[in-house]
């Protein structure tokens, strides 16, 4: 018998794989039998190497570095089978009216074009049946105080996932999109972002944010052909964040 999820023969590419959902999810993948190539901004050679990965050096905003990687890819492997848009980032913690609007831009270039360029120069090189995971936020899903590009650039990935959902369906290529709440990672865990957390500890009906492994196994079930009629879906990782707050968090506004 098969084992379920494998990813045998597959080849990946996942961005924003050095750390975090990223690096978790390529550890995930290979274990699950893929050939992973990951990328970011910074070398991550040293990364790659300990996990058996192949790295390349790659700002997601910039189209000519995504092609270049894709590329890379293919010339490596000969082909892909999965990609993993993961890479993201967060500009400005502010209300919508006190926003620098340089933040917009910011926040779409990464996370918003970061998708499209994945999308755009990886699906040329990628076999029919193909799968494409897109990394998005909770905040995809629902308004959030003092994140508006943040909260804006996520809900635009919801939008181009599903779009890609029903272009590319009639080569058996699924696109899905996964909103977790904060995740236990360094771009969570900043100085600015600590107000974010504490809430999200209290209003989570869980009592905490997510792990990067439990983000990873979500991605992992969405890259396999287990779930080949899952397609066009915004699927949470959110401890039931966006089913509604906690009864403690409830108890506790309710007694004010």
């Amino acid at each position: 018998m098969n084992s379920f999820f494998s990813l045998t023969d597959q080849v990946a590419v996942v961005t924003g794989g050095t750390s975090g959902i990223g690096l978790k999810t390529a550890e995930r993948f290979i274990e699950a039998g893929a050939k992973v190539v990951i990328s970011g901004r910074k070398d991550g050679t040293e990364i790659a190497d300990k996990i058996g990965a192949k790295f390349v050096q790659c700002d997601v905003g910039n189209p000519e570095s995504v092609q270049n990687m894709m590329e890379f890819t293919v010339k490596t492997y000969g082909k892909i089978d999965i990609i993993v848009n993961n890479a993201g980032a967060n500009f400005g913690y502010d209300t919508l009216m006190d926003t620098e609007l340089e933040n917009f831009d910011k926040n779409f270039g990464i996370n918003t074009k970061g998708v499209v360029h994945g999308i755009k120069f990886g699906v040329p090189h990628m076999n029919d049946g193909g799968r494409i995971v897109n990394v998005a936020s909770a905040a995809a899903v629902q308004g959030v105080a003092y994140l508006a590009p943040y909260v804006a650039s996520k809900w635009a990935v919801v939008g181009i996932t599903k779009t890609a959902a029903v272009e590319l369906g009639s080569r058996g290529i699924r696109a899905n999109v996964i909103a977790p709440t904060s995740v236990n990672t360094p771009m969570a865990n900043t100085e600015d972002g600590q107000p974010q957390l504490r809430m999200e500890k209290k209003a989570v009906p869980l009592g905490r944010i997510a792990e990067p492994e439990e983000v990873a196994a979500l991605i992992h079930f969405l890259a396999s052909k287990d779930c080949d009629f899952v397609n066009g879906q915004v699927i949470g990782v959110d401890g039931g964040f966006t089913a509604g707050m906690s009864i403690d968090a409830y108890n506790t506004l309710a007694a004010e």
